[in-house]
């Protein structure tokens, strides 16, 4: 496939898709997440702040000791990489000399200490040259799927943006299942409980686009007690759960440690009752800045209400609960809307 073809696919690595740099052994200069904007880098000649020039883009300190610096982007998506754009826009005397880009293969939602110790990365973009100020463009010819992709600069300096052009794998056991999401807003689901939203409404979770920033999403004050937060959600009707897809974007350095979700049936017990409360998905490690869809057990209860509860506090972006209607929940719902029309 030429340049042209493969630059015509979608990027996985973009913000918009959920992509994530989840780690950089260095961005004393300029923030690792910019890598992954969607939009094309600016540049203003009168910006500097504390640190020198304000560049937007990725960059790393002079080094003065043997090494190279590296980052790690989660793909919002796995897939087939079919090229990669390494774009040095606006770096001219600080752009690195030499680019390589690895990927590795890795189950669920591993930490960046997990990717950086023990991932097995191959090559994709072999240690190569590149230019200043330009979108230096390298075409991968390998049929393999990836979930990470790692930019290696030699020996340092910036580099504004990293695309990664390739085809969607998705995982077989997510797709098809959930064709509705139990806990949208505009489903008519709503926020009826909450311990704290000091930063944030909870209804944010709800919403249904995809977040723009750290504020659109529902956070804690930080908690100094033994207690954790949580929020609880009427569903649009019963039914029952098949996937939760739990989003920590933009929360890089205030997504909870871990996350639970218990169930209740309001039309069969009692929702005060707290042992009318199984547990849906178990107590399970969140990571910073992601979305983690995770399918649960196929025979899961009928509910009503789902309660997610954060370990200890912090921020979490949205929530999709999606599954299916049963047979009472859709009359229900029929009813509903009946009795709400005007006569």
């Amino acid at each position: 496939m030429d340049d042209a073809d493969f630059r015509s696919l979608p990027d996985l690595a973009v913000r918009s898709l959920g992509g994530s740099v989840v780690y950089a052994n260095d961005e004393l200069f300029a923030e690792r997440e910019n890598l992954i904007r969607p939009e094309r880098p600016g540049h203003d000649p009168a910006s500097f702040g504390p640190k020198g020039k304000v560049y937007d883009g990725w960059e790393t300190r002079r080094r003065r000791e043997a090494g190279h610096d590296v980052a790690i982007v989660r793909l919002g998506a796995p897939g087939i990489v079919r090229g990669v754009v390494v774009d040095t826009a606006w770096f001219t005397g600080n752009y690195p000399p030499e680019v390589s880009v690895e990927a590795a293969y890795v189950d669920g939602y591993p930490s960046a200490e997990e990717l950086v110790a023990a991932a097995r990365w191959e090559s994709l973009v072999p240690r190569s040259t590149v230019a200043g100020d330009a979108e230096n463009v390298f075409g991968v010819d390998d049929e393999r799927c990836w979930t990470h992709v790692r930019l290696s600069i030699y020996p340092d300096g910036g580099v504004a943006r990293l695309r990664v052009h390739g085809e969607v794998v998705p995982d077989p056991h997510t797709v098809g299942a959930g064709g509705l999401d139990l806990a949208a807003l505009d489903n008519g689901a709503r926020i009826v409980g909450c311990s704290n939203w000091f930063y944030s409404s909870p209804n944010n979770l709800l919403l249904p686009d995809r977040p723009r920033s750290m504020a659109d999403g529902w956070e804690t004050a930080r908690r100094r007690d033994d207690g954790n937060d949580w929020a609880t959600v009427r569903l649009v009707a019963a039914g029952v759960v098949e996937v939760a897809e739990l989003d920590t974007t933009y929360f890089v350095g205030n997504a909870p440690g871990w996350a639970r979700l218990t169930g209740s049936d309001a039309d069969g017990g009692d929702v005060d009752d707290s042992a009318a409360w199984p547990e849906i998905l178990p107590r399970t490690r969140l990571q910073p800045d992601t979305r983690h869809r995770i399918r649960l057990p196929a025979a899961g209860p009928s509910v009503t209400h789902v309660r997610l509860d954060i370990y200890p506090d912090g921020g979490l972006a949205r929530l999709r609960l999606l599954g299916a209607l049963t047979s009472d929940g859709r009359a229900a719902l029929e009813r509903r809307w009946q009795d709400a029309r005007p006569r």
